[in-house]
């Protein structure tokens, strides 16, 4: 590779940039002599704040101008939430890397209460994500469940002003900010199935720069690619993006059946799956071997899996 330069592509709010430097950081301890610049690009997402993120119907709301500087060669990849990339990547860019997953739970924070069951009747609740608001009305129908908008920071403002009793966020990009302090409960997987992708970092590239594929291979890891391309594949499956009241989230582990008394067991996918489709919320799980094709998966959850309770996973 004739790399010096490498420019990456990142949205300017603090958690992008705090995402951007990780992938910086991890780009120059595998190449301390490369100079690597940050380049921030204002996306329609982060321009109109007033736009519902429900209703808008955008898939590339904070992605779309960030593809635009990749094609025009301002910067040479941009950095993602996984979860803001819509399914289906814009025609000519693949994603070049995904980076080891942070902790991928929903997590409630509030002032005054201690946890979700500690909530009043009727309490506010806050959170833009329709998936996030059917899983805690399927809990707490008695719940306020209110839109909430903005960066990290203006959503706890919002919060401190006593404008909600409660918001939902997601574990990783507080943790990225190091404002753990300020979660009040780690929701389950199980009680608040997490976005497919979520707490993962995606490095989004064109598609015919095998360099920077090269380039990108000490950032990528394995397994994280492996669950969220399943994820992925299943939200492509049901259609839609973070506007469609969805959930999935796989992990790998050992499956305990030993076909031999010497073996440690197989590898495996857990594969957890919310639904909420007109007004029908189901939940379902089920384990499958880590190497099994995705539309096999699908062909599971379609027609072999039963759904089961949230107090009966796994």
């Amino acid at each position: 590779m004739n790399i010096d330069t490498f420019i990456i592509g990142t949205r300017g709010s603090k958690l992008a940039l705090a995402q951007a430097e990780q992938v910086k950081r991890e780009l120059l301890l595998a190449y301390p002599e490369l100079k690597v610049e940050l380049r921030i690009i204002k996306t329609k997402g982060d321009k109109r704040l007033d736009l519902s993120l429900n209703a808008s119907g955008d898939k590339g709301l904070f992605t779309k101008e960030l593809e635009e500087a990749l094609f025009a060669g301002e910067i040479d990849c941009a950095v993602h939430s996984l979860k803001d990339l819509p399914v289906e990547l814009c025609s000519g860019t693949s994603l070049g890397a995904i980076l080891r997953r942070e902790q991928v739970n929903d997590v409630l924070i509030s002032v005054r209460y201690k946890s979700l069951a500690e909530l009043p009747n009727g309490a506010i609740v806050g959170t833009s994500s329709p998936r996030r608001a059917a899983q805690l009305l399927e809990q707490r129908s008695d719940l306020d469940i209110r839109e909430i908008r903005g960066n990290v920071d203006t959503r706890l403002a919002k919060l401190d002003n006593g404008e909600y009793d409660a918001i939902v966020m997601a574990y990783a990009g507080l943790k990225r900010l190091g404002l753990e302090e300020r979660i009040t409960q780690v929701l389950p997987e199980v009680q608040m199935v997490p976005a497919p992708g979520q707490g993962a970092i995606a490095v989004q590239i064109k598609s015919d720069r095998e360099d920077y594929k090269e380039l990108l291979k000490p950032l990528h890891h394995d397994y994280t690619a492996r669950c969220v391309e399943v994820e992925r594949y299943i939200l492509s499956k049901i259609g839609g993006g973070c506007a469609v009241p969805f959930g999935c989230n796989c992990s790998v582990g050992l499956a305990k059946e030993q076909v031999q008394k010497d073996e440690e067991g197989i590898e495996v996918l857990y594969v957890l799956v919310y639904d909420c489709n007109d007004m029908k919320q189901s939940l379902k799980a089920i384990i499958v071997p880590l190497d099994l094709p995705n539309e096999e998966i699908w062909k599971h959850l379609q027609e072999e899996c039963i759904p089961v309770s949230r107090e009966r996973v796994f």
